[in-house]
């Protein structure tokens, strides 16, 4: 399969197992696809926005961790407690090997996430509220992981915002006081090279 494809192939996934069928198949070769078919930047980017709002001692949740594209940038600057949880065992077995995670949990976004409120400083989540992944309603959960004073921050694409209940969502919980947003990035090609007419977004909250 080319690789360009292999990005249709998974938003196409019809349910969370298949979907974390699809990942497991993939993650072997998906770091050197992404950069060499894709040019993917946007966890640089979003590393960026989080790394301006949180300190270098939170423990931090890099919730839909992937290979660990994220975790290794935020090691390269210092944080050194990140979390990994995704739905693909075996994306969670390629993120191991970057020896920049303290745990492992496989768990689906959009569930109720096995984790105690207050339990994160801060969460990452990049790449993953997108076509046929998390749901709007993942965020409630974002929040409730995250301790007052904590911060979040996701890519997110401006049509999925618009169309997919984010926008909704981002709402009902500033408006309940749960979240205040803290930055916004421009829109930016996130996959400059394999989808240049696709726009992404940084969302940066401080939970209250």
């Amino acid at each position: 399969m080319e690789n360009l494809n292999k990005v249709q192939w998974v938003y196409s996934s019809q349910n969370n197992q298949e979907l974390a069928e699809r990942y497991d198949q993939w993650a072997k070769d998906y770091d050197a696809d992404l950069d060499q078919d894709f040019g993917w930047i946007a966890p640089q980017r979003v590393v960026d926005f989080f790394s301006k709002h949180v300190p270098k001692d939170a423990r931090i949740l890099d919730a839909g961790a992937g290979t660990g594209l994220a975790g290794e940038i935020l090691s390269s600057l210092g944080y050194g407690e990140i979390v990994a949880m995704d739905l693909s065992q075996g994306m969670l077995d390629e993120a191991e090997k970057k020896g920049v995670y303290q745990e492992f949990h496989r768990m689906v976004m959009g569930d109720t996430l096995d984790f105690p409120s207050d339990s994160f400083g801060a969460v990452i989540t990049v790449g993953v509220l997108t076509v046929g992944h998390a749901p709007a309603s993942s965020l409630d959960e974002l929040v409730r992981v995250t301790r007052p004073g904590g911060h979040i921050a996701f890519s997110l694409r401006p049509d999925v915002y618009e169309n997919d209940g984010f926008k909704e969502k981002q709402t009902e919980l500033e408006s309940a006081g749960k979240w205040k947003v803290v930055e916004v990035s421009e829109p930016f090609q996130a996959l400059p090279v394999g989808e240049p007419d696709v726009f992404h977004q940084v969302w940066v909250y401080r939970v209250s």
